[in-house]
């Protein structure tokens, strides 16, 4: 770790890739590929999305990439708690863990796409349920990671002396990872994750809100994980990942064209809740325009100002992103 950053007691840098196997990435054939390639980068993780739609199956895939790679850890980000019994999952991701001797970051959440819950006949309950019940799948998969006996009886699962195995490589269990953006699973997170994705938070129909996007609010998520956290605040890792990043030498041309874009209504996935301006824009830890340098302290300030050390990407900008991580790496 870089002097700067031991003696703020901030973590150092870590970097990760990610993948579904999907046509636009080649399809699952070059799934295998994608995670070489991430490793060959320096990312530290590589991720797999958990969605019923055009992706390869995330644990499958991850137990072909414990024997495909060597070095990156092997996360999933995140699996939806309603499509699987936390007592069987715990058994796939200790066997992971052990395949791929040590590496797993379990990632869960409580699960978000509502048409895909409606597809597969999965009840989508309401977000006060959904939360209640990952409150309790994650209780029972910290006793079942670390190989021990759980006896546990709730308003949705009752396990009764059952004993987690394989034993996992990795002690005293492979850490869990949850993502979120509102005030309860935020919460929630801080009660159980070693590893905490702070996310933007959606509109009742699923879009993501502007105004999460800038820096201030995303100090202010931050801060509701600090004052649930208490004591345990400084074992979190925080995670975030950048949406679009574009590398330029006019950052604030691109994003004037990004401003444009939103009040055009793209992408539109985006709820229009607030006007920002161009500082705005380039200030926010989810966009990251200009050059390699400048992205790199754009990072550096994004860490400074929030803790957040651990910079996602996705697939289509793992390219992109690639000659940034040396100038961070070991910092």
């Amino acid at each position: 770790m870089t002097s700067a950053a031991a003696d703020s007691g901030l973590r150092k840098f870590r970097f990760g890739a990610g993948g579904e196997g999907n046509r636009d990435e080649g399809g699952a054939r070059k799934f295998v590929k994608l995670a070489q390639t991430a490793e060959e980068y320096g990312f530290d993780t590589f991720a797999v999305p958990d969605h019923l739609g055009n992706q390869v199956g995330p644990l499958a895939a991850l137990g072909a990439l414990s024997q495909a790679t060597d070095r990156i850890r092997l996360a999933t980000s995140v699996l939806a708690n309603g499509y699987r019994h936390p007592a069987l999952l715990a058994k796939e991701a200790t066997t992971i863990d052990v395949l791929s001797k040590g590496r797993l970051e379990l990632g869960i959440g409580a699960g978000w796409m509502k048409e895909e819950f409606d597809k597969a006949g999965i009840e989508f309950e309401s977000p006060g349920v959904r939360i209640r019940r990952l409150d309790e799948s994650l209780t029972i998969l910290d006793g079942l990671l670390r190989g021990e006996e759980v006896n546990f009886s709730g308003e949705f699962y009752n396990i009764k002396g059952l004993v987690g195995s394989p034993r996992p490589r990795q002690g005293p269990r492979p850490p869990i990872a949850v993502g979120g953006g509102g005030p309860k699973m935020l919460a929630l997170a801080a009660k159980h994750a070693d590893i905490i994705s702070v996310a933007t938070g959606t509109t009742a129909d699923g879009k993501l809100r502007l105004s999460d996007m800038t820096m201030e609010k995303t100090v202010e998520r931050v801060d509701r994980i600090r004052q649930a956290a208490g004591d345990r605040f400084d074992e979190i890792e925080l995670n975030w990942t950048i949406a679009t990043i574009v590398i330029t030498d006019d950052r604030e041309a691109t994003a004037e064209m990004a401003l444009a874009a939103l009040d055009q209504g793209y992408p539109p996935n985006i709820a229009m809740d607030v006007k920002l301006s161009v500082d705005d824009i380039l200030q926010s830890p989810y966009l990251a325009f200009g050059s390699f340098e400048q992205i790199a302290d754009q990072i550096r300030e994004v860490r400074r100002r929030t803790t957040m050390s651990y910079v996602g990407v996705f697939p289509t900008q793992m390219d992109a992103f690639a000659p940034i991580i040396p100038l961070l790496k070991g910092e």
